[in-house]
C-alpha cells in the first residue's frame, strides 16, 4: 500500500517507520507548506497534522479520491462542510479522535461504566488527562469523545475545563513531560471512589491503530469511524 503521510511530526514519523516495518511504501510527506513526493501516488493518506491545516489536507484528497485517515483534532468546527464534500465526490474518511486500540476499547468501557453508574446520583463524575507540553489543545480530543460518551448517562448538561461549575463535567487538562497519553474517568461519592484509566506508554498504539484503518479503509466509500474498523458494536 502507497501511504501519504499529511503531517510529518513525531506521529508522522512514527507511521511511516512502523509502515515500512509492515511492508508498506510512503510515497508522499508533507510538512506545513512543503511537501516531499507526489500526493496522488498514493492509495491512502494519513492526516496527523495541526487544527489550521486539517480541513485543507482532507479537501486536498478527496479532490484526488485518496481515501484519508484523520487523527488531527481541533477542527471538527467544520465537520460538516467536510461530510458534504466527502459525500460530494464520493470519497473516503476515518476519522476518530484516538486512533489506538487500547483507547477505543476504553471508549466502549467508560460508555458501560457510565451507564452503569446512572442510577447513583451521589457519585459524581469527573475526567483527568494529561499530555505532553507540546500538545496544543486542551482537553484532548480523547477526552472529549469520553466526556460526550459519559454525559449521555448523565444529568451533567455539559463539559467545562478546569473548573468546578453545577451541572457540569469537570475535566482537568494537565500538561507536562513528554506523556503520550492517559485519561481518568473517576466517579467520585463522599464514601469511595470508582475509577477506570487508559495509559498510553508511547505513540506506537496510535500509529498502528491509524495504519489499521488505513488498511482496513483502501478500496471503501464513506464516513467511518474506529468502532466500525474493529467491529465493536
Amino acid at each position: 500500500m502507497k501511504i501519504a503521510l499529511l503531517g510529518y511530526g513525531k506521529m508522522g514519523k512514527t507511521i511511516e517507520q512502523l509502515a515500512i516495518q509492515k511492508g508498506h511504501q510512503v510515497v508522499c510527506k508533507r510538512s506545513g507548506k512543503e511537501t516531499e513526493g507526489n500526493l496522488m501516488e498514493a492509495d491512502v493518506a494519513i492526516e496527523f497534522s495541526i487544527p489550521e491545516a486539517a480541513v485543507d489536507n482532507i479537501l486536498d484528497c478527496f479532490k484526488y479520491k485518496i481515501p484519508v485517515i484523520c487523527g488531527t483534532t481541533g477542527w471538527l468546527d467544520r465537520w460538516d462542510e467536510v461530510l458534504k464534500k466527502c459525500e460530494g465526490s464520493n470519497g473516503s474518511l476515518i476519522y476518530a479522535s484516538n486512533f489506538s486500540v487500547g483507547v477505543n476499547l476504553f471508549f466502549s468501557l467508560n460508555s458501560y461504566f457510565a451507564a452503569l453508574m446512572e442510577p447513583w446520583k451521589e457519585y459524581i463524575p469527573s475526567m483527568i488527562e494529561i499530555h505532553h507540553t507540546a500538545k496544543k489543545d486542551a482537553p484532548s480530543g480523547t477526552a472529549i469523545s469520553l466526556a460526550e460518551d459519559l454525559l449521555r448517562h448523565s444529568d451533567k448538561k455539559e463539559w467545562i475545563l478546569d473548573e468546578n461549575k453545577a451541572g457540569a463535567l469537570t475535566i482537568e487538562a494537565i500538561r507536562e513531560g513528554d506523556i503520550k497519553g492517559t485519561h481518568i474517568i473517576n466517579y467520585q461519592s463522599k464514601i469511595d471512589c470508582l475509577s477506570i484509566k487508559h495509559e498510553a506508554f508511547s505513540r506506537d498504539g496510535f500509529a498502528l491503530g491509524a495504519i489499521l484503518a488505513a488498511e482496513w479503509l483502501k478500496g471503501k466509500t464513506g464516513v467511518y469511524n474506529m468502532k466500525d474498523v474493529l467491529g465493536i458494536t
